[in-house]
């Protein structure tokens, strides 16, 4: 037996979010913003929290600091249940990733300090507690400088193991896309990007095109489309699953949260199609409060959302 469903190692950080900002930022200005929220923040701290919230066993080895922000983000993962019994040490000089998110009505600008979710290294891991797991996930191979170069290796011992593994890029800061990317997509069961990040990768202008030339390498990728829903080819199979309407709070860690619904049912052995419209659900919840984690914190309103939408989680 297993002792966790899914494990992941990466990135943990503070969101500060302000809202109704105007699109224009003049310098030397000083703007008012109508809201603001501080909420954990980083792609796998998002995705730990979310996938213990619905109810699989998840373990999470993150890089952490010992400022003030240190607690404010352990103390969710640990109420939603993630394990953090093999969390990093501080390391002299690193403080706690930041990142400052600017909402409008239209988009919004992020602004990061990359703190700790630099400083995460291979030789950091304990391979034995993530191998413990069912599958394992990584987020943001970008950001994750210290860690990147060495996560073909990463996920090449883990599948060696015995788990199936997926990856979501995220966002490129510097808009290469390249850095070792091949020999990732070849360790790697499941690809989870996004619309652009897609197009990015494959260096396609256009989704069709991009999925049809990854699937060629990746034996399994998924793709987040928004309102629009998801797609999937699996197998050789096409799978296009709609969006779920919510009323919608700020768009922070959706993808994420779409990506902890989807594991959820993958562990389960649950079909691609469910697979994708139970991510479908929990991105679109995760709309409805500030930040990535802040509606999965009420459970009883996760759990109505969820059988409202057809969703059984256990």
């Amino acid at each position: 037996m297993k002792r966790f469903d899914v494990t992941l190692a990466g990135e943990i950080t503070m969101d500060l979010v302000m809202y109704g900002l105007p699109e224009d930022l003049p310098l030397e200005r000083e703007l008012l913003a109508s809201g603001m929220a501080m909420t954990l923040g980083g792609s796998s701290a998002i995705t730990a929290h979310n996938l213990a919230s619905l109810g699989s066993k998840t373990g999470f080895i993150p890089q952490i600091a010992s400022d003030p922000f240190t607690e404010l983000c352990l103390r969710p993962l640990r109420d939603a249940g993630v394990d953090l019994g093999n969390a990093v040490a501080p390391k002299k000089g690193v403080g706690t990733g930041v990142t400052v998110l600017l909402q409008h009505d239209h988009g919004r600008r992020a602004l990061t300090y990359s703190g700790t979710i630099s400083a995460l290294r291979y030789e950091d891991l304990d391979l034995d507690y993530l191998a413990s797991g069912r599958h394992f996930h990584l987020c943001s191979y970008f950001l994750q400088s210290g860690l990147r170069d060495d996560v073909p290796k990463l996920l090449g011992t883990l599948r060696k193991a015995g788990l199936t593994t997926s990856i979501d890029t995220n966002d490129d800061p510097d808009d290469v896309w390249g850095r070792n990317m091949t020999a990732v997509l070849h360790e790697v069961d499941l690809l989870m990007p996004n619309e652009r990040g897609v197009c990015r990768l494959s260096g396609e202008p256009d989704v069709e095109a991009a999925v049809a030339k990854l699937a060629k390498t990746v034996p399994s990728i998924v793709v987040k489309r928004g309102a629009e829903g998801a797609l999937a080819v699996h197998q050789g199979k096409r799978y296009d699953v709609p969006g779920i309407s919510a009323r919608v709070v700020d768009v922070i860690g959706a993808g994420d949260s779409f990506n902890a619904g989807f594991l959820h049912a993958f562990v389960q052995g649950r079909d691609m199609a469910e697979c994708l419209r139970i991510g479908n659900v929990c991105g679109a919840y995760s709309t409805t409060a500030s930040g990535g984690t802040q509606a999965f914190r009420d459970r009883d309103r996760m759990r109505q959302f969820m059988e409202q939408h057809g969703v059984n989680l256990s």
